[in-house]
């Protein structure tokens, strides 16, 4: 049986966040594990977070990533210098896979080779965390790839690593190296327990939509016949020459969503994000995005962001019933925190996610990031999201 044990704090030297992580969360007795995963943002020392990680968990697989803030039983933080662990023991129902390198145009070979990884460490794996580089990837790709050795009916879930919003450079940790490329998944073979996802964001689609006229996997060359950049930052009232990260905090795209999908996920569209661009104006979309497509701008609408917070909330506590909650990980979208204008009340927020989830007072063992996306199912599929808030509540059933 797999457990779980999570902490998180703030402090700026990296050695001793992670003892402090690691003896919050395991006690100071016994630290090791079997897998760690960690989150840290971007002042941290990502490399001195897995040596003391390895002194203090000798027999432990190490996974990890950057971030723009983390989100665990004590809280939301967002600083640079955050970290958040989720220690987990139970080494027969747990394998952990990665490859060093990814980009769109590999990432379903790369989520394959992942796949196929984890199926000869483990059988009967029923569910995956997953992170990849949140620059540069084909996200649906990935997910196309796992599924292609695991099969669909494998709840993936997970994230997308991240920068402090600048789309420059995000990080990624397996065992004893730092990547900026890299990906990794842990698969879960704990047959007691299954996994409830769901994501939220509460933006809504506005104006008329700019049509995609020349595309290449997951690169969007034209839009409305224009070079893509500059059309999108003309949409934007933003001068050409603006980042992607002056784009992110108000440049969401969005996609028009079929209607059974809409009424299941509570908004008629799901959102992309832009992390990265080539001088000749060719943007890096988050998926694969065909010829044709329509896209949206969009504009954030607080109150939604909270009516609809409750509704997921509300959905997940019934599909949990009279079960056990044995742990939660998190994705949130950075945009959605203190890089947006401070505009949300996060800890509010965090807190509508939090205590409906509590027991006899206590959060249960929590990780969570803000990251440049999230995995959850939408639709009886593996999905990838922007902007949202995603929560994968792992329950333990009876008997």
């Amino acid at each position: 049986m797999i457990t779980f044990h999570s902490a998180s704090a703030r402090m700026v030297n990296s050695r001793r966040a992670m003892a402090e992580c690691l003896e919050a969360a395991l006690g100071e007795d016994d630290t090791d594990c079997d897998v760690l995963v960690i989150a840290a943002s971007m002042g941290h020392d990502h490399q001195a977070l897995v040596e003391e990680a390895r002194q203090l968990a000798p027999n432990a697989k190490i996974v990890g990533s950057s971030c723009c803030g983390v989100v665990g039983r004590e809280g939301v933080s967002e600083s640079m210098h955050d970290v958040a662990v989720m220690a987990m023991r139970g080494a027969s129902e747990l394998a952990v896979a990665a490859v060093p390198e990814i980009s769109g145009r590999d990432s379903r070979e790369k989520g394959a080779e992942l796949g196929r990884q984890l199926q000869e460490q483990l059988p009967g794996i029923s569910m995956v965390l997953f992170l990849a580089s949140g620059i540069d990837i084909a996200d649906d790709q990935c997910i196309v790839g796992l599924e292609s050795v695991l099969g669909s009916e494998v709840t993936i879930f997970g994230a997308t690593s991240s920068d402090n919003m600048k789309g420059i450079t995000s990080y990624q940790m397996v065992d004893d190296e730092v990547y900026e490329h890299a990906a990794w998944a842990v698969g879960f073979a704990d047959p007691g327990l299954s996994v409830i996802t769901q994501a939220t964001h509460g933006f809504l689609a506005v104006g008329d939509p700019m049509v995609v006229t020349s595309s290449d996997g997951n690169l969007i060359r034209e839009l409305d016949g224009r070079p893509a950049w500059g059309e999108y930052t003309r949409r934007l009232a933003m001068p050409e020459t603006a980042t992607c990260g002056d784009t992110i905090p108000i440049g969401a795209l969005a996609e028009e969503l079929p209607p059974d999908e809409a009424a299941e996920y509570g908004n008629d569209h799901i959102l992309r994000v832009v992390t990265k661009r080539d001088p000749d104006g060719t943007m890096h979309y988050a998926t694969t995005i065909p010829e044709g497509t329509q896209l949206w701008l969009t504009v954030r609408d607080e109150d939604r962001i909270f009516s609809d917070m409750d509704r997921m909330m509300g959905n997940i506590v019934g599909q949990i019933g009279g079960r056990e909650v044995a742990a939660v990980f998190h994705a949130d979208c950075l945009a959605r925190g203190r890089f947006l204008f401070n505009r949300v009340m996060k800890e509010e927020l965090v807190g509508r996610m939090q205590y409906p989830l509590t027991h006899a007072g206590e959060v249960p063992p929590w990780f969570g990031m803000y990251g440049f996306g999230e995995f959850a199912r939408l639709g009886g599929r593996n999905e990838y999201h922007n902007y949202t808030t995603a929560l994968y509540v792992l329950v333990r059933d009876s008997g």
